[in-house]
């Protein structure tokens, strides 16, 4: 998944692995009573990662971006271990632009 991010903008992205449950998508990846008991977000370097948290009654993570240089586009990766003892991990492209 590609968004496009202003160099001054601070904005939240969402990984979320019960998008239905959420109302957000049109699958659940988590099984049913399965949460998110650890996360790690990684983004490369030149965009900030100012916190991150995992949301939504433990089925997502939510992190916040800012900077970037314009022009760029930057990988944001989250990988996840679940209660049941599962790993995944996703990644989303930033393209930093000027707006």
């Amino acid at each position: 998944m590609k968004f496009i991010k202003d160099p001054s903008a601070v904005l939240d992205y969402k990984y979320d692995w019960a998008a239905l449950t959420n109302g957000t998508g049109s699958s659940d990846w988590l099984a049913a009573g399965e949460t998110i008991a650890t996360r790690t977000v990684t983004v490369e370097t030149g965009i900030t990662k100012d916190s991150d948290a995992i949301t939504d009654a433990n089925t997502s993570v939510t992190v916040w971006l800012s900077g970037g240089t314009a022009g760029t586009e930057y990988t944001v990766a989250c990988l996840i271990v679940t209660s049941a003892g599962r790993t995944d991990e996703r990644s989303i492209l930033i393209q930093v632009e000027d707006r």
